[in-house]
């Protein structure tokens, strides 16, 4: 089937090209009767605009590039529906890309939006390593990255505070007469999870606690991971610790399939802190008490950020750290 042309359009509406063009850039120099017909007219013959043509002559292409980590990730998933919730509101499209926590992919992406003349790109970093690898690049578009992976370097990125986030779960779980706390799923190839563990470590001090930890041996956070880390963790004939603060609530939702194979009742035998909020964690049998990351303000942040540096040319850098929250379920008890 042929395309159908903006001269098509002109040719079957009985008006010039230029005409044509005002309609569909919602120009003024045109009345609305004949915009209305000339839009009419475009709906009738499936015309659709020439989005290479026109961000040649505008000089935007209006998309996006977003490069998660791991789009089946539930939380992942759930902060890229915000973010194109948060484009769109802006008059801008996403492209969605998936790195699989895969320097050399994640490279290969970030090559692959620039040739894509994308407007700018949002980033959750693959590693600690990412932002040696894009430096080459990161002068050439506007970009944004979500998550402290990279601390203190200096470009754009967006977090939650993961430090603070840990120190306000082990707050509250000692507030609810718990001494013995296990931290489940540390990993020492992330920034966030090691800043998450920092912080559990921090309160134990304060508070006069013993830190514990079940390290996840892992590569990533899953439910299948947390599930297989439980159930080697309660097969070990001495349980010292009441409650356990897991890294991700992931991981929580492993725990407790595993801990329900063991005959283990969360909060009865256990309490059970989770990290992220993901949706499945408020559903009526998980009901999981976590720190919450506002994945809704951590996209309309970034979005803010990125579309201030595309339009103003922007050539600093900000840093923007978002505090958690505690969402109280009803995993845990008081003791």
């Amino acid at each position: 089937m042929k395309n159908v042309t903006i001269k098509d359009v002109a040719k079957a509406a009985g008006v010039s090209y230029s005409t044509v063009s005002r309609a569909l850039s919602g120009s003024r120099e045109i009345s609305h009767d004949t915009r209305e017909r000339i839009l009419q007219v475009c709906k009738e013959m499936n015309y659709t605009v020439n989005t290479v043509a026109r961000s040649m002559v505008m000089k935007s292409t209006r998309l996006l590039g977003l490069i998660l980590t791991s789009v089946n990730n539930p939380f992942m998933s759930e902060l890229a529906y915000y973010i194109d919730q948060e484009a769109h509101m802006r008059g801008y499209n996403i492209i969605l890309c998936n790195s699989s926590r895969d320097m050399d992919q994640e490279r290969e992406l970030f090559e692959l939006m620039i040739g894509r003349q994308v407007d700018g790109i949002l980033l959750c970093p693959a590693g600690p390593g990412s932002y040696e690898r894009l430096r080459p690049y990161l002068s050439r578009i506007p970009t944004i990255f979500i998550g402290e992976n990279l601390r203190e370097v200096p470009e754009s990125y967006v977090s939650v505070d993961n430090f603070r986030g840990a120190q306000i779960g082990v707050e509250y779980l000692y507030n609810l007469g718990h001494r013995d706390i296990l931290y489940f799923g540390r990993r020492r190839n992330s920034t966030t999870h090691q800043l998450r563990a920092e912080g559990y470590a921090a309160a134990c001090e304060r508070l006069g606690l013993t830190p514990m930890y079940c390290n996840n041996t892992f590569s990533s956070t899953s439910i299948r991971y947390g599930y297989d880390l439980a159930k080697q963790l309660f097969s070990q004939q001495e349980r010292r610790f009441s409650a356990i603060f897991a890294a991700t609530d992931t991981n929580a939702l492993g725990i407790m399939q595993a801990a329900e194979e063991m005959g283990l009742q969360i909060p009865q035998d256990l309490s059970l802190l989770g990290f992220d909020n993901i949706r499945d964690s408020g559903l009526p049998r998980i009901e999981l008490t976590t720190i919450e990351q506002p994945k809704q303000l951590l996209a309309n942040v970034a979005l803010d950020t990125l579309v201030d540096k595309i339009q103003n040319e922007l050539s600093g850098y900000s840093h923007r750290i978002i505090s958690p929250a505690l969402i109280e379920r009803n995993s845990c008890r008081k003791i």
